[in-house]
């Protein structure tokens, strides 16, 4: 093998590799993607079974709890599973992969933020 056709097999090698590095990112963007949208589901899955159980409870006749201290509770419970999926729920951050399990300050200040009346 000449110089000249060593050099164009790296040069050609460099090239696909370039194209094959764009493609893991892309395909990296859309799994965190999916990721997202799943976490997202499972949470509004599990609200919408919460919903359907208690108004099977109002139909039953029995108490329903408080609604305004419910919320707030399903909005924390929503934001921990959302973290605990590895995902920020900062504002700084809202939505973007933590990488490796990495805490975020925001985050849980946002978490651990005590309830105003």
């Amino acid at each position: 093998m000449n110089n000249k056709e060593l050099y164009n097999g790296l040069k050609n090698m460099e090239s696909q590799t370039k194209l094959m590095v764009a493609r893991f990112s892309d395909l990296r963007e859309a799994m965190n993607e999916v990721l997202e949208k799943n976490s997202e589901l499972e949470i509004e899955n599990q609200h919408l079974r919460e919903l359907l159980e208690s108004q099977t409870k109002e139909a039953h006749g029995q108490k329903a709890p408080a609604q305004k201290a419910h919320k707030r509770n399903d909005s924390r419970k929503t934001l921990e599973k959302l973290f605990d999926s590895g995902f920020h729920v900062c504002n700084q951050f809202y939505g973007k992969p933590r990488e490796n399990g990495e805490v975020c300050m925001f985050c849980d200040e946002i978490i651990n933020r005590k309830l105003e009346s």
